[in-house]
């Protein structure tokens, strides 16, 4: 075999994996927005949970990227481990379809894929077309980089040495697991290291006696892309990563076992004999669903089993860290664009409650020492947010994003600053709530009630601000602007009363500036508000 082999089975590689991604991405896109809320709605049962796992790993093609959510989800505290655990059993069967397509050899029209696909990809005017032609094209790729690398794997044949390890994967099985885990590990796809075992195979390099065993191995190694992603995460996604290397493990050692006794290869390759691709793909299916018929009504122990080797509680939610970004999620950008969502939402909630904490202390008079500390320790943590997740956005912004993806990650930046100062003008209520304690201003009941009345306003903008990006409602923006206007006119209103009670001698003009104050910065809390609304509406 020459270096000039060598160079083409590498670049056959590059497009095999290339293709992949390209079809994965691209089917996430067309499909990705609408399937992650069907994950977060239909897996409230642990069949759903499975059935909705195993389509979107066929739709996205990669059981990573699934894995990967879910920890997202259960991260958010969208999930619990028991519907996390569905789902993870589903995406890998789904994970199977890829080896299914790959056996169908359809790489002497794989040139039409790339071609047609390349056209819409280019050319297409609507976003809906361009994604389906990237779809066709990243096929058409894959298959093109598949049957480079036949043309230079067949040379492996002349080199005794390799036949000889691959022979040694039936006589020492543990040679064959690790060598599967290693590679699936490093490429991060299991779908990809199958169809590379399937090329080996279809050159006569390796029996399905010795695949069965890198097989085993491989569906152990693709569940590093979700140890890594889990890395940073609360316990309950660190959970859920293990439960998904827990279940393939035990999986390996009873499938394993089973091997052992039952002619479980000669079973799979009866069906389609002298069609090794088909027959490996053939054992990928069977070996995961018979995974999941095993385990799944033992879904309760495993979690179990789980929270003893992950033990512990989360921290505070209110603590200084980041609860949902870590860079791993940053290769699959719509995931990352979520959870970058979700710890906007963790920031907006911590202003919010700075807002009422301080608007309960001014309206009372008085401020302790422990509401001081409390307000002051989430102020802190909302300014952290701020500089960690626009740090974020910026990443986001570096990878492959859809025209609307991009658009809504600029609306993000917004959101963060809006947030942001809504958390200083708590900073700036509480103050004068130690103010009015030092009895420095005195206001009037009448006053305090305009107050209140106009805060009740206030408080409802922000509780449909903090929903918005849960929501997608079209009279949502008609109710907020009329909860806005509202705002504004009881600011004109009260400034207008404080002027009448200045000039008739009710109040002191310091206390009518404090008045005056509160007022302006509520009204600039609900300006906030509707921009946060605003930039939520292009989700």
């Amino acid at each position: 075999m020459t270096w000039q082999d060598f160079v083409l089975l590498g670049g056959g590689l590059g497009l095999f994996l290339f293709g992949m991604k390209l079809m994965g991405d691209e089917l996430e896109r067309a499909a990705g927005n609408s399937l992650r809320h069907l994950l977060e709605v239909l897996t409230r049962n642990r069949i759903m949970g499975l059935l909705m796992g195993m389509l979107f790993t066929m739709l996205v093609q990669s059981s990573s990227a699934t894995t990967v959510m879910v920890v997202g989800f259960v991260n958010a505290g969208l999930m619990d481990l028991y519907q996390a655990a569905g789902v993870i059993f589903g995406s890998n069967i789904g994970s199977t379809i890829t080896a299914q397509l790959i056996a169908f050899k359809l790489t002497d029209i794989a040139p039409a894929f790339v071609l047609v696909g390349m056209i819409l990809y280019s050319f297409g005017k609507k976003a809906s077309l361009r994604q389906v032609g990237g779809v066709l094209l990243g096929f058409g790729v894959l298959f093109v980089g598949l049957d480079l690398m036949s043309d230079s794997v067949s040379k492996l044949r002349e080199m005794p040495e390799v036949a000889q390890v691959m022979a040694s994967f039936s006589r020492t099985p543990v040679l064959g697991i690790l060598a599967g885990l290693v590679i699936t590990a490093i490429i991060q796809s299991s779908a990809a290291s199958v169809g590379i075992l399937q090329l080996l195979a279809s050159q006569g390099l390796i029996g399905l006696d010795a695949a069965v065993y890198v097989v085993m191995g491989q569906n152990i190694g693709t569940c590093a892309t979700a140890l890594l992603a889990s890395i940073g995460s609360n316990k309950n996604a660190r959970r859920t990563a293990v439960l998904h290397v827990l279940f393939n493990v035990l999986g390996t050692l009873v499938f394993y076992i089973v091997v052992q006794f039952l002619p479980v290869t000669d079973w799979v390759a009866s069906l389609t004999p002298g069609d090794p691709m088909r027959q490996i793909a053939n054992m990928h299916l069977l070996f995961n669903v018979f995974g999941v018929a095993l385990f799944f009504p033992f879904i309760n122990q495993l979690v179990a089993l789980v929270n003893k080797i992950v033990p512990g509680e989360d921290p505070a939610a209110n603590a200084k860290r980041l609860q949902y970004l870590n860079q791993n999620i940053l290769k699959t950008p719509p995931v990352a664009l979520n959870h970058a969502i979700m710890e906007c939402k963790r920031m907006q909630q911590l202003a919010y409650d700075n807002i009422e904490l301080a608007m309960q202390c001014f309206l009372a008079g008085k401020a302790t020492e422990s509401q001081r500390t409390d307000l002051a320790e989430q102020e802190d943590v909302i300014n952290f947010l701020n500089h960690e997740i626009t740090k974020y956005l910026v990443l986001i912004n570096q990878t492959e994003l859809s025209e609307h993806e991009g658009v809504l990650v600029g609306e993000l930046f917004h959101v963060v600053n809006d947030v942001e100062r809504i958390g200083d003008h708590a900073e700036n209520i509480i103050e004068y709530a130690v103010s009015r304690e030092a009895g420095k201003f005195a206001l009037s009941e009448a006053a305090l009630l305009e107050l209140r009345d106009m805060y009740s306003s206030v408080h409802d903008l922000l509780n449909m601000a903090l929903t918005s990006f849960d929501t997608h409602d079209e009279n949502r923006i008609v109710r907020a602007y009329a909860l806005e206007a509202r705002v504004d006119d009881m600011a004109d209103l009260l400034h207008d009363r404080h002027i009448e009670r200045l000039t008739r001698g009710l109040c002191t003009p310091n206390s009518g500036m404090l008045f005056s104050d509160t007022v302006s910065n509520l009204e600039r809390v609900a300006d906030h508000a509707i921009n946060i609304i605003n930039s939520a509406d292009m989700d």
